[in-house]
């Protein structure tokens, strides 16, 4: 079992920053895969940024390259989400979620089955 808590959501304005932090404890040994995905209001939830932790091979959702850098600290079983330049499209709650491998990559929607409970984002123009 893995659990994650995520940290960081907020209110903020469009052009403005934030850091997302998510907090794995348990078998975290167990998930080469981690990723952060977004729900915006009365959406389905999808895939934004994933990592390999081990590689540290990243892939991102193509609307938000250049803008979501998605990092980890392994030595503190923490994962991170920088987000720059947000939009009001940007809003909605964000989940950590930590997974396996599908097809020998970690995949944007695919293979995670641990997720936290989230954290708020809102962004205003």
């Amino acid at each position: 079992q893995v659990q994650l808590v995520e940290s960081g959501g907020g209110s903020v304005q469009a052009g403005g920053s934030l850091r997302l932090s998510c907090k794995a404890s348990g078998a975290t040994y167990s998930i080469p895969c981690m990723g952060w995905f977004r729900q915006p209001p009365g959406k389905d939830r999808d895939g934004v940024a994933t990592i390999d932790t081990t590689t540290g091979r990243d892939f991102y959702l193509d609307s938000v390259k250049g803008r979501f850098t998605i990092s980890q600290e392994n030595a503190k079983n923490s994962l991170y989400l920088e987000i720059n330049n947000l939009k009001p499209e940007d809003t909605g709650l964000y989940y950590c979620a930590a997974g396996r491998r599908i097809w020998g990559r970690c995949q944007l929607n695919a293979g995670f089955s641990y997720w936290g409970q989230g954290t708020q984002v809102a962004v205003s123009s």
